[in-house]
């Protein structure tokens, strides 16, 4: 049956291939913006890409005026403003996004401060708060996870009260994404695997999500079928540019698909989490989701049945099963499968959440953004009985 009602918005350009990142000048000629910030972390500074990128938009004719580089693992309010103090002293008139979920995400924000002022915290955080369009913004991925290069998201840590704070408004959008496989060749075995279960929860979480839509529902499906035939072969070899490529355009496809859908709550479990043990997101969902499906099966089993034709073909003994319990089988097998390469963590233990601290992530799940779209109520004693499971 189809929804009695959906939209969908997505201005943001696409563009894909490997080495795209040395020739922007096309792209770039067509959004009109003259002076950039470059806004990256310090690991792929150590990496050199920030500078290659650089090179590549002084050669394209603009001019980069600053470069920012101070973004945390999980990014922070005190980055943000940081980055937006930085812009305006350069005199930027847009943003280049160089780096995974956090670069972009810290990129987005700024980007909020550099247009409409005000506090972030107080004046911006929350849906549909912002008033006009905000300076072009040019994401350049360097993970295949978060999708933000693509969704009217983001996430940032609130430090001071130790939760994550989620904005979403559709000037949130980029105005170019710019997907380059050559740029992921460096990202070790356990971050490509932690990163694409990240983009495999928002595609999972979105096909299953009461907000769905026929467009969202093809791209969740396609980035599913993407991430099991290509995540094993680029944890294996991470040179792989077809496996890289394929990941790349899985997280864009999952992006755009929870950025219209949403996600729920494995995202409200891996962002208290997150916030409150500073657990990186993709390794928190990867722990996080069987569970999540599990505290919602119920209301979502003919719509999780629906993916099995894309989780790969059957294993022994699988034929038996419903096409929802081959779903679950299907991605407990490949997080198995991960963990027993050393690249994946499967229980709350192994990444640092102590068990005294679960009734803390219980309750903050319940508050987090995302059970407001979850297929059912998130109730704290309930969602506990499940993080318990995943201790």
């Amino acid at each position: 049956m189809l929804p009695l009602f959906f939209e969908f918005h997505n201005p943001t350009k696409v563009v894909y291939g490997p080495g795209l990142v040395a020739d922007l000048q096309a792209e770039l000629t067509q959004i009109g913006a003259r002076r950039y910030l470059l806004v990256s972390d310090r690991c792929l500074e150590a990496l050199g890409l920030p500078s290659r990128v650089a090179t590549s938009l002084e050669e394209a004719g603009v001019e980069v005026v600053g470069t920012f580089l101070d973004v945390p693992e999980n990014s922070e309010v005190g980055a943000v403003r940081a980055c937006a103090d930085a812009a305006l002293a350069a005199g930027a008139d847009g943003l280049v996004a160089l780096g995974g979920g956090s670069v972009i995400d810290t990129a987005k924000c700024a980007d909020i401060l550099i247009t409409e002022g005000g506090d972030l915290v107080d004046d911006h955080s929350g849906a549909g708060t912002l008033t006009r369009p905000l300076k072009p913004l040019v994401a350049i991925p360097t993970t295949a996870g978060t999708g933000s290069e693509v969704t009217r998201a983001a996430v940032v840590l609130d430090e001071a009260n130790a939760v994550k704070l989620s904005f979403s408004d559709t000037f949130l959008l980029p105005t170019l994404a710019v997907l380059d496989p050559e740029l992921t060749v460096s990202l070790p075995p356990g971050l490509t695997a932690g990163t694409a279960m990240d983009a495999l929860t928002h595609a999972v979480e979105s096909y299953v999500s009461p907000q769905w839509s026929p467009v969202s529902e093809s791209l969740a499906a396609g980035a599913v079928r993407l991430i099991f035939a290509n995540l094993e072969s680029a944890v294996a070899d991470g040179s792989d540019l077809e496996a890289r490529g394929a990941l790349l355009i899985a997280a864009a496809m999952a992006g755009m698909a929870f950025s219209h859908a949403m996600v729920g709550c494995v995202h409200g479990m891996a962002h208290a989490v997150g916030g409150l043990y500073h657990v990186p997101h993709g390794a928190a969902n990867a722990i996080l989701l069987p569970h999540g499906l599990a505290y919602n099966r119920r209301e979502i089993e003919e719509r999780l049945g629906g993916l099995a034709p894309f989780v790969g073909g059957l294993t022994p003994g699988e034929d038996a099963l419903s096409p929802a319990d081959r779903v679950v089988a299907a991605i407990a097998g490949l997080t198995e499968r991960l963990n027993a390469a050393g690249v994946l963590a499967t229980r709350l233990r192994d990444v640092g959440v102590p068990e005294e601290g679960l009734e803390a992530v219980a309750e903050a799940a319940v508050i987090d953004g995302t059970s407001f779209y979850n297929p059912r109520e998130v109730v704290a004693e309930e969602i506990l009985s499940h993080l318990r499971d995943a201790y």
